[in-house]
């Protein structure tokens, strides 16, 4: 049964009037345009949207573009002061640039008025995909797309006996979802040049992309489950003994490990689309990838179904899951504004939100996540409920493009190249970072 039948017995939704006549004549002139990334989600946006439209009259347009051009095609336009988008879902990362130069619009007050309240939503979301500065009450977004960098197995291949009974006679130990960075480097060895069914198959697609954000947001999947952190805790900006720590190092050298030992041949700029296409195509035992693919998964004809299981970020000394996700913003340059703001209150309904879930978009609204039958809906529902409660996400500094530029450099330098060691590329990145901060006046 799906979710939003489920909650509709159960959650008291209190109506929230929008206050727009549904005309035809206001239909043919009020409109909006949303941007984001062209993907899955984004197709159910579309879906969902149809229902504010028929409730407000307020037509919907949407400007989707590929990830590969997502970060410099919309940042641009924010650059550039443009108007095409009225509503856009970004990044993260953007929010510190965006909220500093006024590219979004502060919804504080608009939240007080309309009884939203950011408590109502995953607390790591709001901190994330909200909040500028981090750990303030200042709100430039409403969380719109929870995600996480989760994994998916082979559960087909992990459940057949010939293959459980050779994995035991070499690792003493049972076959399973791997549970520590220890164990995903076994399984994948493992299955690393196996031949299945007539077919040489692979360890793990991971990854490895150079050019935007690929790299960074595989390796610290390791490096957060080693007890990497960016800083500090208690002095910001303070990087010396912490980027470059033991831990850290221990992290990165495992990711290297992953990508030397048990990667598919050619892999060494792959992404999100890559590790799909290795997995989907059955090179390959396991994937990581954002929570925001897995629905494909489980209704892909070659590897859906029972073919495939999901699990955690594994953990080696700490829980950490690499943040996804992205919070809806109104654009400051939109003309507009009233419009965006009431799409806003629409989405943050409860029963929109649960709506959401069941197309394919990830609610971070705890009425739907905290529900007892949530993880009962997807059979990665639960962890990604888990997963949620533990991500780490990378800087949101105004400054974060050239941050993310340096960690893609010696990442890539050392893991896929084989440039030096891993202490030698953490010391490299926290040299470059404290120059960074310090032209950026954080230090």
């Amino acid at each position: 049964m799906k979710l939003r039948h489920k909650l509709n017995a159960v959650i008291a939704v209190t109506a929230i009037g929008l206050g727009v006549s549904s005309t035809a004549a206001q239909s043919a002139e009020q409109s909006l345009t949303l941007c984001w990334a062209a993907w899955d989600p984004a197709n159910a946006l579309v879906e969902l949207s149809k229902d504010f439209t028929s409730e407000t009259g307020i037509e919907m347009n949407f400007e989707f573009v590929p990830w590969t051009s997502f970060s410099s095609r919309f940042q641009n336009e924010l650059n550039s002061r443009g108007k095409l988008c009225d509503l856009l879902i970004g990044d993260s990362q953007w929010i510190g640039g965006s909220a500093e130069n006024g590219h979004y619009i502060k919804l504080n007050d608009f939240f007080e008025k309309e009884g939203i309240s950011m408590s109502d939503f995953i607390p790591a979301t709001v901190d994330a995909y909200s909040a500028w500065p981090k750990g303030s009450d200042n709100y430039w977004a409403l969380p719109a797309m929870g995600d996480a960098l989760g994994w998916v197995y082979r559960k087909d291949w992990f459940s057949r006996k010939d293959i459980q009974s050779q994995f035991e006679m070499e690792f003493g130990r049972e076959l399973t979802p791997p549970k520590t960075w220890t164990e995903l480097k076994e399984v994948s060895s493992f299955f690393q040049g196996r031949e299945i069914d007539g077919q040489k198959v692979y360890g793990a697609a991971i990854y490895t992309e150079r050019g935007s954000e690929g790299i960074t947001m595989g390796a610290t999947s390791a490096l957060y489950a080693h007890g990497f952190q960016y800083q500090n805790p208690n002095k910001p900006y303070d990087l010396e003994g912490f980027v470059n720590s033991p831990e850290a190092a221990a992290g990165l050298k495992a990711y290297k490990e992953m990508y030397d030992c048990c990667t598919p041949p050619g892999h060494s700029n792959a992404y999100m689309v890559a590790n799909l296409d290795a997995y989907k195509s059955g090179q390959v035992a396991m994937q990581m990838n954002w929570f925001a693919f897995f629905p494909g998964i489980v209704k892909d004809p070659n590897v859906g179904g029972e073919n495939s299981g999901f699990f955690l970020n594994p953990k080696q000394t700490t829980e950490g899951s690499t943040l996804g996700g992205q919070g809806i913003s109104v654009v400051s340059y939109s003309d507009k504004k009233d419009l965006a703001l009431q799409y806003i209150k629409w989405f943050a309904q409860p029963q929109v939100q649960s709506d959401w879930w069941t197309l394919g978009g990830y609610s971070a609204h705890r009425a739907v996540v905290e529900h007892p039958d949530f993880a009962s809906t997807a059979p990665f529902a639960a962890d990604f409920v888990e997963a949620m409660s533990n991500v780490k996400d990378f800087w949101q500094e105004p400054n974060y493009a050239e941050l993310l530029q340096a960690m893609q450099k010696r990442l890539h330098d050392y893991v896929v190249a084989g440039k030096g060691t891993p202490e030698q590329a953490l010391e490299k990145l926290k040299d470059d970072w404290q120059e960074i901060l310090e032209d950026g006046g954080q230090l």
